[in-house]
């Protein structure tokens, strides 16, 4: 794992609670895993493991990521599908669409920018990332143009499985 320093203040997702908190300038941190444009790090003074936004990698010493850069030229809904295909369970090396975890996507308009309602599941109920998962979706949809307010509701019904996974989500699996 590489070794960093905090270069500034920064808010982080706690894992696997999802609480939002902020890892002080100077912390030493190791990083864990870089998917889908966040940062996830272990960050043993604070006692666990916290993703960062891409928009926030300057903190690190990485190249920050533009949410709102994701797709131009496109649709609201295709940028929507873009930003969840930069979603990752920490512990799965495959994205929350590719993955089958995305049910629904609803886009509502309004007089104040659009209002986005997904609905996705976890690969299982016990899985503590849920709301860690669900955060980072719901603060990637948030960061689009045009968007005033995303919610993001893990369901159960129907039950994921395996089959749901995309052709692409199977071979990085190694399933194809």
């Amino acid at each position: 794992m590489e070794r960093l320093e905090l270069s500034r203040d920064c808010e982080a997702i706690q894992i696997p609670s999802g609480t939002m908190v902020t890892l002080e300038k100077g912390t030493e941190a190791f990083l864990a895993q870089s998917l889908g444009g966040s940062y996830t790090l272990n960050v043993p003074a604070n006692g666990g493991l916290f993703r960062i936004a891409g928009h926030d990698a300057d903190a690190i010493g990485k190249e920050p990521v533009r949410a709102d850069g994701l797709a131009e030229g496109t649709t609201l809904e295709e940028q929507i599908w873009v930003a969840l295909k930069t979603c990752y369970d920490p512990e799965i090396p495959v994205n929350i669409v590719d993955l089958g975890l995305v049910y629904d996507l609803a886009i509502e308009d309004a007089d104040a920018g659009a209002v986005v309602a997904v609905k996705m599941t976890l690969t299982a109920p016990g899985c503590g990332m849920g709301t860690v998962i669900a955060a980072d979706a719901q603060h990637k949809i948030q960061a689009l143009s045009g968007v005033a307010d995303a919610q993001v509701d893990i369901v159960w019904d129907p039950p994921w499985n395996p089959q749901m996974i995309s052709p692409a989500g199977k071979e990085r699996l190694g399933m194809a």
